[in-house]
């Protein structure tokens, strides 16, 4: 197949400009082949180099593509993708603090009273972050309430007038209608806007969290298009929650509110300037992400757990007390504005987006004997859990390679939505479930072809957000649903939610995993009561909420936030045992068949995540085999030209370069120094800090780490900056900027070693070198991301640039 330059977003978009703005450049197929690629996957060999000039396409300036004019192109009708790749188009954050000579002057400067001040707005931070999280939370939730009834009711008239004289098929295309209507416009704005903002978040804040750039991921236009996205997906009727993309919502809040400024809105506040660097902000988008989840479900505990267990990959004491004061923070202005907007201003009863209610502890509890009931429940969690993901993993797949043009992927959006109401009012005209209305709370009872003062069952569970079903589903008395609903319900709405994850909206997994585990618990406990002549203990509701968790952890794979999240959720510390013992087993059955759903997502995106550990295999490796060389190093002293033409290099466009101590006369370099990264050397070329110039006085002032955070994030291309000749024969001195202490290891050090002082620290450079301390190589993300531990023993990825 011909060569052609492709992209794969998140969302499966294409785009035709690359990251950084050189629009036109060709780059490989997503399957390798191509200038750049590493060819296909294979064995691990002994040796393997890759020269670090070709790892990376340094994304400067997101914006930069604005500017350019776009070649005209052929778009192929497939692209071929292959799971065993490594993306070159990720880059890496820089958690890892450069301890030049101006940091040590700005710590010596800062006296203790201004640490203090520092730590203090911290915590406003943490303030704001929980405020706004909580506000947008309500926004959501008011909006999806009054949109939804709005639709639920037009319907529910227009099938109770087409009851009566005939002709539902009228009814049925108005439903279609409408969720496809809605769901277009949902889906325009995502894959045409902000692709980013497709899906729930999750992978691409953990992925955030784990180091990596995702571009756009914690802007402002992400936001918005993710709020506005998440409310047409649920009142599209889509198989989808609103609580997953809280999370992305409340990182993209905390990244905004912590830097003082918005790049979207051109404005600069000129406050918390301090935290303009990767470290700061990432500490903060945890907070973010931990106030979502507690806004979502009302669980500050399970935020904070979340955040640790799936969010962040670096973590200390001090952070975990201001996360928490976060997620409170977000919880309590949630239950605040939903309380007064219920009209019980004093009641505080809407902790979260979805409150599972109170169990009741008299008619709920387990015995002994119930435990074996609740793992072997863990276990169908895990296997429909596995397949569940199998499958979305196949569908997205074909996604990629087939529907990645935004048109396909609104078409397919609205596709979707239609067929969800066709399914929804077929289930509901052949349903025969009639229960009576008295003492029901049915939000909007059918009554369809039953008699009067009875309303159709089957109807409960499509004419209603996805929430309310769960919660009909926890607490309805027993004998408010057939069996025969509820297990046609569960196989129809289990492929419509597989279906759903991955389309061109924004839309959540956990609501949709939580309804179908509770319809499948329910009906199991319905079995279970027949089974054993109505006993009290097979309480229906009971199951359902062991369901919910069962299929939830087998799909996503969370343990511990998962169980004190259900916890919460319930109001209910009785159930913490079997929750967890349900999650546990789930997690256990599901890894021996795939991975979780967000790990298996981050995969497939190619996205270069490093895990916890190094392969267990991979002792035998050493840091000479996996590093990337030959590596271009600067002078300390260097030429003006020399730097420009490194930096404008599209064939070498790394971002760390080891600084060495060698005379400008000889080829000969001499030992490590320090290392200097990219976004230094631009600004550096930007205000002409250059010899000649400080010895004439040219020079106004002495940089300071201010000049530096002003340019972040986004630091100007190459180039925007002009260099005249004359200049390009000037010497820069860097002594002064560059890191003089970087993190280095001899080249004799295993993977696994390597790995760990990579990963623990957050590193993006770690230099190899050898025992004169001269500069052998440097290894990067990517060349530790691509050992990974196969079915057949070490594997190592291959590296392309989709």
């Amino acid at each position: 197949m011909a060569n052609v330059a492709k992209k794969v977003s998140w969302s499966g978009r294409d785009r035709d400009d690359d990251e950084d703005g050189r629009a036109g450049e060709t780059t490989p197929l997503l399957n390798g082949t191509g200038p750049g690629a590493a060819g296909s996957a294979r064995q691990l060999t002994s040796s393997s180099f890759l020269r670090i000039g070709q790892l990376s396409n340094v994304d400067l300036n997101e914006d930069i593509h604005e500017l350019e004019t776009e070649l005209p192109r052929q778009r192929p009708n497939e692209i071929p993708h292959n799971e065993k790749l490594l993306s070159l188009k990720y880059e890496s954050l820089d958690y890892d603090n450069s301890e030049n000579q101006l940091f040590l002057e700005e710590e010596r400067r800062i006296n203790h009273a201004a640490f203090r001040t520092v730590e203090i707005k911290r915590w406003v931070i943490c303030a704001m972050i929980g405020i706004l999280t909580g506000l947008v939370a309500c926004f959501i939730d008011i909006v999806v309430e009054n949109l939804a009834g709005l639709k639920y009711r037009v319907v529910k008239d227009n099938i109770d007038k087409f009851t009566a004289k005939g002709g539902l098929s009228f009814s049925l295309l108005l439903w279609a209608t409408l969720n496809a209507s809605v769901v277009m416009v949902g889906s325009v704005i995502v894959a045409f806007i902000e692709p980013v903002a497709a899906g729930s978040g999750i992978p691409q804040i953990k992925c955030y969290l784990n180091g990596v750039k995702i571009p756009h991921v914690v802007r402002l236009k992400t936001l918005v298009i993710k709020v506005c996205g998440v409310i047409l997906s649920v009142v599209g009727g889509l198989a989808v929650g609103k609580e997953g993309p809280m999370i992305h919502s409340g990182s993209v809040i905390a990244a905004g509110i912590s830097q003082g400024r918005s790049t979207s809105l051109k404005r600069d506040f000129k406050i918390f300037e301090y935290f303009r660097r990767d470290t700061e902000k990432r500490d903060f988008v945890s907070a973010g992400a931990a106030a979502g989840v507690s806004a979502a479900f009302g669980a500050p505990v399970g935020g904070v757990l979340f955040s640790l267990e799936e969010g962040a990959s670096f973590w200390n004491q001090f952070l975990t007390w201001r996360i928490f004061f976060a997620s409170m923070i977000s919880t309590f202005t949630l239950n605040s504005v939903l309380s007064v907007y219920h009209g019980n201003a004093w009641d505080l009863s809407s902790p979260g987006l979805i409150n599972f209610g109170k169990f009741d502890s008299e008619k709920m509890v387990y015995t002994i004997q119930e435990i074996p009931i609740f793992i072997f429940m863990g276990v169908v969690g895990g296997i429909l859990g596995a397949l569940f993901n199998a499958l979305n993993y196949w569908l997205t797949m074909f996604r990629i390679r087939y529907i990645h043009r935004p048109c396909l992927q609104v078409v397919e959006a609205m596709l979707v939505a239609a067929v969800t109401a066709t399914v929804g009012f077929v289930m509901i005209y052949c349903s025969r479930d009639c229960q009576p209305i008295q003492g029901s709370s049915v939000a909007y009872p059918l009554q369809l072809f039953c008699a009067d003062g009875e309303y159709n069952s089957m109807a409960t569970a499509f004419f209603n957000t996805p929430e309310k079903s769960v919660v009909n589903l926890f607490h309805d008395p027993p004998g408010s649903y057939n069996p025969m609903t509820l297990g046609m319900f569960t196989l129809m709405y289990f492929f419509l939610a597989c279906w759903t994850y991955g389309l061109t909206v924004s839309a959540g997994v956990f609501i949709p995993s939580l309804l179908i585990g509770a319809a499948w618990g329910r009906l199991f406990g319905i079995s279970l009561s027949y089974l054993t002549k109505g006993s009290i203990w097979a309480d229906p509701g009971k199951y359902a909420l062991m369901g919910a968790a069962a299929q939830l952890g087998g799909i996503v794979r969370m343990t511990l936030s998962l169980t004190v999240i259900m916890m919460e959720a319930t109001g209910n510390v009785t159930y913490g045992f079997p929750i967890m013992l349900v999650l546990m087993t789930a997690k256990i059955v599901g890894d021996y068949f795939v991975e979780g759903l967000y790990d298996m997502h981050i995969q497939l995106q190619s996205v270069p995540f490093l895990h916890w550990e190094a392969p267990v295999t991979s002792h035998s490796l050493t840091a000479r085999e996996v590093m990337s060389t030959p590596v271009t190093c600067l002078r300390r002293i260097e030429r003006v030209g020399t730097v420009v033409d490194i930096l404008s290099d599209t064939s070498s466009n790394h971002n760390g370069f080891p600084v060495v101590e060698s005379n400008p006369n000889t080829t000969q370099v001499a030992g490590l120094r320090g290392l200097i990264l990219r976004s230094q050397l631009i600004v550096l070329l930007k205000h002409k800090v250059f010899v000649e110039r400080a010895n004439l006085n040219l020079v106004q002032r002495r940089l300071k780490l201010k000049d530096f955070r002003d340019a972040y994030p986004r630091f100007p291309p190459i180039q925007s900056i002009h260099v005249s000749q004359d200049e390009r024969e000037c010497m820069i001195d860097l002594s002064e900027f560059m890191n003089p202490s970087p993190y280095t290891v001899p080249q004799e050090a295993s993977l696994p070693r390597v790995f760990k002082l990579f990963r623990a620290l957050g590193l993006r450079h770690l230099v190899v070198v050898d025992n004169r301390n001269e500069v052998v190589g440097m290894v990067t993300r990517k060349d530790l991301a691509r050992y990974r531990l196969g079915k057949e023993g070490l594997e190592e990825l291959s590296l392309a640039q989709t």
